[in-house]
């Protein structure tokens, strides 16, 4: 009996070797995969941030300095990883290095393999599992991992990314500046007309009333007219001075009423100048009109000539670079490929189907014990 169940013993561990076989058949097609299909995959490294150049951040002080530039750069960061990542980025790969063709130039590895009839949303998927683009937690830089079938195909690829990464950093800063100037060019167009308009209305005022200045001439009567009742108050003052102890056709008498009568007719003369019975030809109204005319030039002057400097800044900010894409490491052509990791993915390999026999095997006995 106890011969029967050792023999029994012997025969379940044989069965269980046996069966194990299967784990070691679907191993030599692991092992053939890694070492003979597998196609190596070489990757370039590089390192980027963004950067402003304006110093914006140094308008403001302390932590909020801080906060306001960690945050800037962050966001700029995140669309530099979401253009990477792009059709647009890829489009541009597609023209300029024919990357399509570089990553379907393997063939025998169907799991990496992209054919040339794939459809532009595979391609991009395709594109996007090549490159892996993660932000150091420590450092806040961009590291781009691009692969390659080639050291020389992922380095094109890696190098051309960074140029046209730069020309993206360059044109979102530049854009904003080039709208600024747009519509600091249209304000300078639209004062300029309303300065020359104000202007002309100007000289146009002054050739129809034959006046280059109604303030000043106004003044000058407003002066003469004083002086003149100041003279014939005095003239006035003299001749009563004389009544009291002369006769009114003495001589003197006589001379002074006639000075008296010619001032008289005199001031009644320069006050209807100033107040003439047609209103367009009052002084005093041609001042006021005058005034406002002037008000007006003098107001869009200025406006003119605040919209030519905000025009030549927005000029010079699209000029010159707002932010710039900084390159910590550049990309270099790897000499090993980085992927597969043979060793690594066999022993893997032979795990997981191990823990899967495992687990069926178990399962299986669990099953035949609840027979019985």
């Amino acid at each position: 009996m106890e011969e029967n169940k050792t023999l029994l013993g012997k025969i379940k561990d044989l069965s269980i070797f046996d069966s194990f076989k299967i784990v070691w058949f679907l191993m030599i097609f692991v092992i053939i995969y890694y070492t003979l299909i597998a196609a190596p995959r070489y990757v370039t490294t590089m390192v980027l941030d963004v950067r402003a150049t304006n110093g914006a951040s140094d308008q403001t002080n302390g932590i909020l300095s801080l906060l306001s530039a960690t945050s800037a750069a962050g966001d700029d960061i995140k669309y530099l990883k979401g253009y990477i990542y792009s059709s647009d980025m890829l489009n541009l790969l597609d023209q300029k290095i024919h990357i399509k063709e570089l990553y379907s130039d393997q063939y025998l590895d169907l799991f990496y393999k992209l054919w040339q009839s794939s459809s532009n949303e595979t391609f991009l998927k395709y594109y996007q599992h090549r490159i892996k683009i993660y932000t150091d937690d420590k450092t806040g830089l961009l590291n781009v991992e691009v692969e390659g079938f080639t050291p020389e195909s992922s380095y094109l690829i890696a190098k051309t990314i960074m140029e046209e990464s730069e020309k993206f950093v360059n044109e979102i800063s530049h854009k904003a500046a080039r709208e600024q100037m747009t519509f600091a060019e249209s304000e300078v167009l639209k004062f300029k007309e309303k300065f020359q308009k104000a202007q002309n209305d100007l000289i146009a005022f002054q050739n129809k009333y034959g006046v280059f200045d109604p303030l000043k001439q106004a003044e000058n009567k407003a002066k003469l007219i004083s002086e003149i009742e100041a003279n014939l108050a005095q003239k006035e003052a003299k001749l009563l001075s004389l009544q009291s102890y002369m006769n009114d056709t003495a001589p003197e008498i006589v001379t002074l009423k006639a000075e008296i009568i010619a001032l008289k007719k005199q001031l009644f003369k320069e006050k209807s100048k100033i107040s003439a019975n047609n209103p367009s030809q009052k002084l005093n109204n041609l001042a006021a009109k005058f005034q406002d005319l002037t008000i007006e030039a003098n107001f869009t002057q200025k406006a003119y000539e605040a919209a030519l400097k905000a025009y030549e800044s927005a000029r010079i900010e699209a000029l010159r670079k707002i932010k710039q894409l900084v390159v910590i490491q550049n990309p270099s052509k790897p000499q090993i490929a980085k992927y597969p990791e043979r060793i690594y993915d066999i022993l893997t390999a032979f795990m997981v189907l191990s823990l899967l026999y495992g687990i069926i095997k178990f399962a299986k006995m669990i099953i035949e014990e609840h027979k019985y």
